[in-house]
């Protein structure tokens, strides 16, 4: 019976291959997180030496070289020292791609966030009933009306909402324009309804609101300053007084569940409730 050695040459040829690939992938990584810090102009100077080295054995320079050993005897405790900040944010982030991202890409959805910034927000706003005006922008492009408002192009956050509307600072007037997960524009004009169905009681921010609806695809969401109610339109219509799970659920029927989903979503469902209601109101 005889051995197959060419077996453990073929694995062995893929062990020293794997081990490449391991020592590639550290030194690519520690590059990534070095190559905007001054850690590089270090790194620059120890190639450097590593020439000098290179060039002393090879034209014998036995002064030069014996330096140079003697400085990469001790390069190791050197190289701990000089590179600790940035071995250790090297080694928090390759722990954060190889574990934390892949949790959050597993579990959390962009707009899922979004959904749940914009309603913090708004409870927020709802309850000290400070004034709110926050358009989302589907298909058809809000761009014309962000055009008319402050650039921001900022990441949603329910703190940054509620600073943009706190009331007597620049930015409160207006609409809140958001597109592709993020916030593009703040105080920015919105076209006002003409609608002489909608309540006398709802202000210029509730008509102003209507009137995007009415020319666009968005979704907003708006908090009355008067009453504190939160209201949300679509297609040239509002609803009105809705309550956190309400809301949450027209967002999330809107932009978490599948457009197959979409059409017997709770938005149909609130606007047939709020035409019964009206019909009973007439009939009375």
């Amino acid at each position: 019976m005889s051995f197959d050695w060419s077996s453990i040459f073929t694995f062995q040829h893929l062990f020293n291959l794997i081990d490449i690939l391991i020592v590639w992938f550290l030194c690519y990584q520690l590059l990534k997180v070095i190559r905007h810090t001054k850690a590089i102009n270090i790194l620059n100077g120890i190639f450097v030496f590593i020439v000098i080295k290179i060039l002393s054995s090879v034209f014998r320079l036995e002064t030069v070289d014996w330096i140079m050993n003697s400085i990469i005897q001790w390069s190791v405790v050197g190289v701990l020292i000089i590179f600790q900040p940035e071995i250790r944010r090297g080694l928090e982030h390759l722990g954060q791609r190889l574990f934390t991202a892949k949790r959050q890409q597993m579990y959390t959805n962009p707009m899922e966030e979004m959904v749940e910034e914009i309603i913090d927000a708004s409870k927020y706003m709802a309850k000290r009933r400070i004034g709110a005006l926050i358009s989302i922008e589907q298909e058809q492009s809000l761009t014309e009306f962000a055009k008319t408002g402050i650039s921001l192009n900022a990441a949603i956050s329910s703190q940054l909402l509620i600073n943009i509307f706190i009331p007597n600072t620049p930015l409160h007037d207006g609409a809140v324009i958001i597109q592709d997960g993020e916030i593009t524009s703040a105080a920015s004009f919105l076209p006002l309804s003409e609608n002489p169905d909608i309540p006398k009681e709802l202000g210029t921010r509730h008509r102003a609101a209507v009137g995007l609806s009415e020319q666009t695809d968005a979704i907003t969401v708006v908090v009355s300053e008067e009453t504190g109610g939160i209201s949300l339109t679509y297609h040239g219509r509002i609803i009105r007084d809705l309550s956190e799970d309400e809301l949450r659920q027209s967002l999330q029927d809107h932009f978490i569940v599948a457009e197959e989903q979409s059409e017997s979503n709770i938005l149909s469902r609130l606007f047939a409730k709020e035409e019964k209601e009206s019909e009973a109101h007439d009939d009375e």
